[in-house]
């Protein structure tokens, strides 16, 4: 997809400062900032190094702050931007010379590069280049950093005074460096934070200052940021290898669904890179206390989003299918299953991993949605490859999950024998994917028999009675429970409403009537918990009261507790986080659900369209997690949220591929 901007809104700061980009390197690492060239978030750097295990947010540093470039490359002077595949690419305009500057990050390597070449010019062009250096973490702006600065060959060695932070390099493969005076600090205010409510000062130190010629006989130029002593300095040759990893990952995709890569716009294209993002490793340490032996030390998973979020369970398993298998990439799907199943504990898989590296615990089993989530990757995954292989290896932790379950396991999670629906909750705990909590007062508790759950909950009982006879095992124990949840799930249909109650048999036997869309996947999952008039009506209640272009509002805009503006301090976010802000991953969702009603694949698949203007608006390639409810649906949270790109992904490829099906001619 060409992502491209011309000199109306690059040299605009105001507008191009609201355009970020985003580079990573499968290994938790990665680099961020605006179009305009500003830093307006702690998170924005062009080295951010997963010092520690790949998926901890906690030990992402930030290394290299930025690069000050002088008067004659600034905001004004940028006559163009376009995103190459994953590398960002600017163009300058001084006086009669034109500069382009591209950035990347080296696949596996804590490594960012940064390429200039001059294009064309009536004499040479000086570039003085101030290096910016931080050892923080990036989550937020910390006080001026105490770094040595050691002169080498090629650039300069900095050692933080921190312990926990290594050495690192900024080099260069020619021209000539000099090191700034001790205690050269910059202020820089940071207006992104500023509107979160959070500390906006930041002041990175000025360890040097490169300078270099440009001409006809000598046009080029690369620095290199990095936590490896002697990283590769060709940048002709690093930037080959950089396309050369997007070009495997788009040929993947066309060999894995050659029927439709050749109608696919070019914002499927652009996702399908964006997708990769988000796969990272994750080393080993080891299974949780009390959780199936035999895990494997190492494996991958999916960061739920950049810049601040880790692996979490839950969006790593609503992600897989769109992120792995809409992709072609079933094993690298494969992998994430078999990683979680080792961290499988009292029939429950953790929502979260402990962050700075502490061993899993108990608080990190506090999720009732992420092991259904689980069941249903595997489901898709069997679908998409027939590996029977991986459904045998394991079946045991399936019936671990049902049996545990059924039993009744952590924070009330059980099967009611009386109707054969989940139910789940405790005090001042958040279970479901409605998470959030400000002081110690959880603001969407959903304490009882939620929708969702209960259509996990029956689509993991179908899957098992699937799985069992592939096992040698009796397949009529999971279909008799499923079809006792099937039964029971009508107690869901709100028939004065429509559609189904949000959550049934809350505190004190209440029901919860709040229109969300949560009761979408009763629809998009499978066609048996409903009729197809009841499927009818939900539809319509929740296309004429949550949908917009972006996404599904969280919360109806009739209900008194509707907050159609994300922003503010953490508290005001918090409180507005699911009590009507549009989330993107919901679209995915919708969308099937849509195709299943009408029939036809074609009026859901132009409501994915407009995610293809969005690549272009926020996050740079990618799909932002939330915007507000209230239009214009102004992006907000992460800038590239897994599920968001994963559900989009995945719903595009189904229902392609409903319409390439439908179009084939009948055999004869």
């Amino acid at each position: 997809m060409a992502i491209r901007f011309g000199s109306d809104l690059c040299a605009d700061p105001a507008v191009a400062g609201q355009r970020e980009w985003l580079i990573t390197n499968g290994l938790g690492s990665y680099a961020s900032g605006t179009v305009a060239g500003s830093n307006t978030r702690s998170y924005h750097g062009l080295l951010v190094a997963a010092l520690g295990a790949p998926t901890d947010p906690c030990t992402r540093t930030l290394l290299v702050a930025g690069l000050e470039e002088g008067p004659a490359l600034n905001p004004r002077t940028i006559v163009a931007f376009s995103l190459e595949g994953s590398v960002p690419c600017w163009r300058y305009a001084i006086g009669d010379a034109l500069l382009e500057k591209r950035l990347w990050m080296q696949p596996g390597a804590h490594t960012t590069t940064v390429h200039y070449r001059l294009l064309q010019a009536s004499r040479p062009l000086e570039l003085q280049i101030a290096v910016l250096v931080h050892a923080r973490s990036h989550h937020g702006s910390g006080e001026k950093p105490a770094i040595g600065v050691r002169a080498l060959p090629r650039g300069v060695q900095l050692q933080p005074e921190r312990h926990d932070v290594p050495p690192f390099v900024v080099l260069s493969d020619r021209g000539r460096t000099e090191l700034a005076a001790p205690g050269d600090w910059v202020d820089v205010a940071l207006s992104a934070e500023r509107e979160r409510g959070l500390r906006s000062q930041d002041s990175p130190l000025r360890a040097c200052r490169i300078t270099v010629t440009l001409s006809g006989e000598a046009p080029t130029v690369t620095l290199v940021a990095s936590t490896e002593a002697a990283p590769p300095l060709d940048g002709e040759r690093s930037l080959q290898e950089r396309r050369r990893h997007d070009d495997a990952l788009l040929q993947q995709w066309r060999a894995a669904h050659p029927q439709l890569a050749g109608r696919a716009p070019a914002w499927v294209r652009q996702l399908v890179l964006a997708a990769d993002q988000f796969v990272v490793a994750r080393t080993g340490e080891g299974p949780a206390e009390g959780a199936a032996t035999g895990a494997a030390e190492a494996g991958q998973t999916l960061l739920a989003g950049y810049p601040w979020f880790g692996d979490w369970g839950r969006d790593t398993m609503i992600s897989l299918s769109g992120l792995t298998l809409a992709t072609g990439r079933p094993a690298v799907a494969a992998r994430i299953l078999r990683t979680y199943a080792g961290h499988l504990s009292a029939g429950m898989l953790p929502n979260r991993f402990p962050e700075g590296g502490a061993p899993l615990g108990e608080h990190d089993y506090n999720t009732v949605d992420a092991t259904l989530w689980y069941v249903e990757a595997l489901r898709r995954y069997h679908e998409a490859t027939g590996d029977t292989a991986l459904i045998r290896e394991l079946f045991p932790r399936l019936r671990e999950i049902v049996d545990a379950h059924c039993r009744g396991t952590r924070h009330g999670i059980r099967r009611d024998p009386v109707d054969g629906l989940l139910t789940a909750g405790a005090e001042g705990l958040q279970l479901t994917w409605m998470d959030a909590k400000v002081n110690g007062t959880v603001i969407t508790p959903r304490r009882g028999k939620p929708v969702e759950v209960n259509v996990l909950w029956f689509c993991a009982l179908r899957s098992l009675a699937r799985f069992a006879p592939l096992c040698g095992e009796a397949a009529e124990p999971y279909a008799a429970l499923a079809e006792q949840a099937r039964a029971g799930f009508q107690r869901f249909w709100n028939p004065q409403a429509g559609c189904c109650f949000d959550v049934l048999d809350g505190p004190g036997g209440s029901h919860d009537a709040a229109i969300r869309p949560n009761q979408l996947l009763a629809v998009a999952l499978t066609d048996q918990l409903l009729s197809p008039e009841q499927a009818r009506q939900l539809l319509a209640v929740c296309g004429q009261r949550l949908l917009t272009p972006m996404g599904l509002r969280s919360l109806d805009p009739q209900d008194p507790r509707y907050q159609g503006h994300y922003g503010g301090d953490p508290v005001a976010r918090d409180r507005a986080y699911h009590q009507g802000t549009v989330w993107g991953w919901w679209l995915g969702p919708w969308a099937i659900a849509q195709a299943r009603v009408q029939g036809s694949p074609q009026p859901a698949l132009q409501w994915l369209e407009a995610i293809g203007d969005h690549l272009a608006a926020a996050g740079l390639g990618s799909v932002s997690e939330i915007f507000d409810g209230d239009p214009p649906h102004a992006p907000r949270g992460c800038i590239a949220q897994a599920w968001s790109v994963a559900e989009v992904l995945r719903a595009w490829t189904e229902l392609s591929m409903m319409q390439v099906q439908a179009q084939a001619p009948e055999p004869r």
